[in-house]
């Protein structure tokens, strides 16, 4: 396991009873002893981009849930930065935000390959030595993340494909029930 930082992936434990956090892959965006900030990357929410933006209307583009943290926000990870100006590098090429007017052009003209850039309603967020005090309770496992991970085709299998970056005797969780309990 390597510790957190900005690029790095939280793997939730298999069976974290937090509904927000179940079976979920956290992006790191930020970190320091203060606080962390992440985007939840495998969560799709139940409605698309052009439902909050109606100069999008009628694109399907998806829309995934952050986290639990202002959910009335939206924040952005790329690999789009010489096409999106003002945007932070997290680390290994996947970049956060940028000028949003920028990107609502670019989409309408259709000149942003949308398999590069996502969406997230809310965030994440931890206070000071929050994350480390449940990464040492073990509800969190860690991986370096990457734009293969982020934007991963299926976003649904990036918690499984996360866990299978961990050492091999990780991976038989990936086959644990939500609740051992219904067995």
């Amino acid at each position: 396991m390597i510790e957190p930082a900005p690029g790095v992936i939280l793997i939730s434990e298999p069976f974290l009873k937090d509904p927000n956090f179940m079976r979920t892959a956290v992006y790191l965006c930020e970190h320091s002893e203060d606080s962390s900030f992440g985007l939840v990357m495998n969560r799709p929410f139940e409605q698309q981009l052009d439902d909050f933006i109606p100069a999008l209307d009628g694109m399907a583009i998806p829309l995934f849930y952050g986290g639990p943290v202002q959910t009335d926000t939206l924040h952005i990870l790329h690999t789009l930065p010489d096409a999106i100006p003002n945007a932070t590098e997290v680390s290994n090429g996947v970049y956060w935000g940028g000028d949003f007017p920028s990107i609502i052009d670019l989409i309408m003209a259709q000149q942003l390959d949308l398999d590069r850039i996502r969406f997230y309603l809310g965030y994440s967020g931890w206070g000071t030595r929050q994350l480390e005090g449940e990464i040492a309770e073990n509800s969190w496992l860690t991986v370096a993340g990457g734009p293969s991970l982020v934007f991963h085709p299926e976003p649904e299998d990036i918690w499984k494909m996360a866990v299978q970056q961990l050492d091999k005797s990780f991976h038989p969780i990936i086959h644990y029930p939500i609740d051992p309990q219904l067995n």
